[in-house]
């Protein structure tokens, strides 16, 4: 077989580029979180008043988002940056986080009559904008050490003690999601994927396997929902509060913690296990995980605030029509003339920014900060 052809050095860069096709199962993995996203966000109000929701809702939280953390660290580069990287976390991070917080300041003044702009404190689903940002800075420094997972690991479990650490700037809940993006870069790091064909090991007993697992998951939410509604699992899967704050003040508290992220581990595994390897009709979608990523939550929030999904009943009807709409807008909202709409906003050039205009890349070429538009193989 022969190799790929060089493309000459980039000007900035200076490095030596190969031409590599995208995976679908990537993009596939990509598009199926952020549909749990929607959905969560969708069903939310639903938990209130119907356990069915909420054991749907506790069962999907307690992976959805370590799946995308796991992805985004997969994406992510532990390599110093070069001035072109570093000018991407500004323009693909820092400016639409700005740009979207403004957006929040002005909606919550039109709907609530009121607004605090405070850009240390991220608006609704804007903490994973930070997030990536903070988990960029801080993994070329874990990649120096020996056990980078460890000390990742470490760091989750032991922020939840610190009652300085809070959500400001989302730093609670970056530090606690922190190994599953570790973990997501040392699996690329090493080549893991790769080298053991995770992506093409599908044999029937594995996905049977991965069912079951999560057909466990579901019952266990729903059979005990009562329980974890009492002891406010919910918020364990957000990962911002401390122990403390979530009733568990004993010294082992951690443990609690620890057991949620090997759960979230084990689930991710099997959410994976279960991703369909091809490219469908709507596998293109996992490109734009961003747009549906900022844009849900614009659409759900009249509902959210005006309550109009509280005592919604029955639930075998409102449910199924939550979660067919959370489908159709995650299609909806990574649509092309929904994309040329927003594009100034959630992919900004500001090329009048920098000293050096090269640094601001072309919108078609720009990667999405969870690795969404780099087309890499493994």
């Amino acid at each position: 077989m022969s190799s790929a052809p060089q493309v000459p050095a980039g000007p900035i860069t200076g490095s030596i580029e190969r031409p590599r096709r995208r995976v679908p199962f990537w993009d596939n993995a990509r598009y199926a979180c952020i549909v749990l996203v929607v959905l969560g966000h969708a069903i939310q109000r639903l938990t209130y008043d119907s356990d069915i929701a909420m054991a749907l809702y506790l069962s999907f939280y307690a992976f959805h988002m370590p799946a995308f953390a796991i992805i985004a660290g997969h994406f992510s580069k532990s390599a110093p940056p070069t001035k072109k990287q570093m000018a991407r976390v500004i323009t693909d991070i820092l400016l639409p986080y700005v740009i979207f917080e403004m957006l929040w300041t002005l909606t919550k003044w039109a709907v609530e009559g009121q607004a605090n702009p405070n850009l240390t404190q991220p608006s609704w689903t804007l903490w994973f904008l930070l997030a990536l940002g903070i988990f960029r800075l801080v993994l070329p420094y874990l990649a120096l050490l020996r056990w980078p997972l460890a000390w990742a690991l470490l760091i989750s479990l032991a922020v939840g003690y610190l009652p300085n650490v809070d959500s400001t700037f989302s730093l609670s809940r970056t530090l606690g999601f922190l190994p599953f993006f570790v973990l997501g870069w040392w699996l690329r790091e090493h080549d893991i994927v790769a080298r053991f064909g995770l992506i093409d090991f599908r044999p029937w007993w594995l996905r049977t396997v991965a069912v079951a697992i999560l057909a466990v998951d579901a019952f266990v939410a729903w059979n005990w929902v009562g329980l974890w509604d009492s002891v406010d699992l919910s918020r364990w899967f957000f990962y911002v509060d401390t122990y403390a704050d979530l009733g568990a003040e004993e010294w082992w508290a951690g443990g609690i913690r620890l057991l949620l992220i090997m759960i979230g581990l084990l689930l991710s595994a099997c959410f994976f296990a279960l991703i369909p390897r091809g490219t469908h009709g709507w596998t293109r979608f996992g490109q734009y995980t961003m747009y549906v990523y900022l844009l849900h939550s614009f659409v759900l929030y009249p509902f959210r605030e005006s309550g109009i999904l509280r005592n919604a009943e029955p639930t075998w009807l409102w449910l199924p029509m939550v979660i067919v709409l959370s489908v159709a807008l995650s299609v909806l909202l990574a649509t092309s003339p929904v994309r040329w709409l927003f594009r100034p906003l959630i992919e900004p050039r500001a090329k009048w920014l920098f000293s050096d205009g090269r640094l601001s890349a072309d919108a078609s070429r720009r990667d999405d900060p969870t690795g969404s538009r780099r087309p890499r193989q493994g």
